[in-house]
């Protein structure tokens, strides 16, 4: 069933930092920065930003960088940035995903909710950020997190290799897309954060959730609905899935093979029809 278009009005943030100083898929490309990589001549973190302002749904955006001054070197961001008329707002990055949502939220009023994606969301378009906003709020509830099926993806991309969550009903990959709804939503947010914590002592995450829980997942005795109702349970805050149908949406450039692999299906609309390889988009050593 088509989702309709969202009705509100979001701001939208781009997550942009990164865990340490040094990055073997930005040096191994040529790259400054991960969220600068490029891509037929344009910066990854630019294709993003365009589209995040491109929709008509979208207010402010704001981009959580670990090194705002990266930018000034790369003329299409900056003009986003500087136009008099920009509603794009570059913030240096706090270390930590959830902690940088967190300021956003805090720095909002109550009720404004918050798209939030990533630089390296190099495939996402306006009609999928409408589908995906459109479905959570049909959905409901305080938080919405974007899911792309594994049968969608190994029928659009079946050699790529992705990350799943498996379930009982089915598998499935993040689409680095979520909404926070509600002012409720800061309750998800202050979970994030501890969970982030918890990355070194993963018992003190399982007991957040309940043994029960645990054990059902682990057998995979609950769908993807079932899993959420017990984390919407488990935390006092609705959170929602949101299963997109379109195999793009789970395509982040976390290696080599998925920047050659965006790369690839860009190039039949905007790189030549040579097949010599461009001067801006050199040949990738193997990952």
């Amino acid at each position: 069933m088509k989702a309709r278009r969202p009705v509100r009005g979001y701001t939208a943030l781009v997550l942009a930092g990164r865990r340490s100083p040094t990055d073997a898929l930005a040096a191994a490309a040529g790259a400054p920065h991960r969220a600068l990589l490029d891509i037929h001549g344009t910066p990854m973190l630019e294709r993003v930003l365009r589209t995040l302002i491109a929709t008509p749904c979208i207010g402010d955006v704001v981009v959580s960088i670990d090194t705002p001054r990266l930018l000034d070197d790369f003329p299409g961001i900056a003009a986003l940035r500087d136009d008099d008329d920009s509603r794009l707002v570059v913030v240096p990055a706090t270390g930590s995903p959830s902690r940088s949502v967190l300021e956003v939220i805090d720095g909002s009023p109550p009720e404004q909710p918050l798209l939030v994606t990533t630089a390296d969301h190099a495939l996402l378009d306006v009609e999928m950020v409408e589908d995906f906003l459109g479905r959570a709020e049909a959905r409901g509830g305080d938080v919405a997190v974007g899911l792309v099926p594994s049968a969608v993806i190994r029928e659009r991309f079946p050699q790529a290799r992705r990350t799943y969550l498996a379930f009982a009903d089915e598998r499935y990959s993040g689409a680095n897309l979520f909404a926070f709804l509600t002012p409720r939503a800061r309750e998800a947010v202050r979970f994030w954060i501890r969970a982030e914590s918890f990355r070194k002592r993963p018992w003190r995450l399982v007991a957040t959730f309940g043994m029960r829980a645990l054990v059902l997942f682990l057998r995979r005795r609950l769908d993807l609905e079932g899993a959420f109702a017990e984390v919407s349970r488990s935390l006092g805050v609705r959170v929602h899935p949101v299963a997109i149908e379109r195999a793009e949406a789970a395509v982040d450039v976390d290696k080599l093979s998925d920047l050659a692999l965006v790369r690839e299906i860009l190039r039949p609309a905007e790189a030549q029809s040579e097949d010599t390889p461009s001067e801006t988009n050199p040949p990738l050593p193997a990952s």
